[in-house]
Parts: structure tokens; C-alpha cells; sequence
């Protein structure tokens, strides 16, 4: 019995893993709002508020740290000028999951995971 894994392995490999997150961050911070399944909105909320805290520092250093994981440059230069300044009073909780539906095909839970702002 595995005791302590501090994520889930979404049955994908490290790098299929770590790809399918920096890509769902992305989307995230791009339209403000993605519709995924419950357990991959559950990691990539726990992704995008480390993204949002480091990002709330401003200086070149956290701008660098953020890019490291986000894949596209415009979507960084949003997250650090408009999303996190306008987060800037909160201590966490950025994001918000609501379950929305299950899908059809497979009866996956379905969750609607958003910026709060």
C-alpha cells in the first residue's frame, strides 16, 4: 500500500504527467476557465495556485520561474500583469472546482475549474 504520494499519477507516465499539466495551466490562465475531469482539475488547481503565489512577487526571478512551466509567453506576461495583481489581497484559495456533469462515453466526472476573482 503506497502511504504519503503527494500526487496523482492520472495513469500517465512522469513526463505525459507533467506535460498534461503545464498544458491545462496554460489553457487555464489563458481563458480564465477550463472543463476537465475532477481528479486532473484537482492537480492542476494545486499548479496554478503555486503559479499565482510565485507570480505575485513581480521581479524577474518569479517571472522566469513561471515560464519554466507555462508554455506560452503571452500567457505568462498575463498571469504576472493582470491575473495575480488582481489576486493580490488573497492568501489562496485562486481557483474554484464546480462539478458540472458526466461525460457521455465514458461516465467520467466532469468538473468546471475557474480563476476566482
Amino acid at each position: 500500500m503506497p502511504h504519503q504520494i503527494a500526487y496523482k499519477r492520472l495513469s500517465r507516465s512522469d513526463d505525459h504527467r507533467r506535460s498534461l499539466l503545464r498544458n491545462l495551466a496554460t489553457s487555464l490562465f489563458k481563458h480564465d476557465k477550463i472543463e476537465t475531469t475532477s481528479a486532473k482539475a484537482k492537480e492542476v488547481s494545486r499548479l496554478a495556485e503555486r503559479l499565482i503565489t510565485t507570480a505575485m512577487k513581480g521581479d524577474l526571478a518569479s517571472r522566469r520561474k513561471v515560464a519554466e512551466v507555462l508554455t506560452e509567453p503571452a500567457v505568462v506576461k498575463k498571469l504576472v500583469e493582470q491575473i495575480a495583481p488582481a489576486l493580490k489581497g488573497r492568501t489562496g484559495g485562486y481557483t474554484r472546482i464546480t462539478k458540472t456533469r458526466l461525460r457521455n462515453g465514458d461516465a467520467a466526472e466532469l468538473s468546471l475549474l475557474e480563476l476566482v476573482r
